[in-house]
């Protein structure tokens, strides 16, 4: 195997162990707030591009438009999400949070970041500045190669 390759399966196994550790993670914060990981997504979702249609919504969860609707049917019986009529277009509806829902994402945030300032608290800033560089650099590329 060419040395290219090897750092490559390296690279692969470390970002592996790491989503999957934050998966579970993110799984035990979450869900005590009577909600699942993909439902924290889409309120996070809604938070950082505002108001959107359920297809827009599931481009950006990377959801086919079925399981998004499930997931924003069960914030909109919790009333964390609402639907409305989209100001450009009154035949298509818009989903949007309601303040509970932007309040129970704000309580989620707050305590993952959190455990990310204790997971940084003892490495360099130099390391956290080129471990952030590279994780954006692989996410851009992985957007690409997804034609997102």
């Amino acid at each position: 195997m060419s040395h290219s390759l090897e750092r490559a399966e390296e690279l692969y196994e470390a970002v592996n162990q790491l989503i999957r550790v934050h998966q579970f993670r993110d799984r035990d914060y979450i869900c005590c707030h009577d909600v699942s990981v993909a439902q924290c997504y889409a309120l996070e979702t809604l938070v950082k591009r505002g108001p959107l249609r359920l297809q827009a919504l599931a481009d950006e969860m990377y959801l086919d438009k079925s399981t998004t609707s499930r997931v924003v049917d069960s914030l909109l019986r919790k009333k964390y999400v609402l639907k409305a009529l989209d100001p450009s277009d009154q035949r298509a509806v818009q989903l949007s949070l309601t303040p509970t829902g932007e309040a129970l994402h704000q309580k989620i945030h707050q305590d993952l970041i959190s455990e990310e300032a204790l997971m940084i608290k003892n490495v360099a800033p130099e390391v956290v500045d080129g471990a952030l560089a590279l994780i954006r650099q692989l996410t851009t590329a992985a957007r690409d190669r997804l034609g997102s």
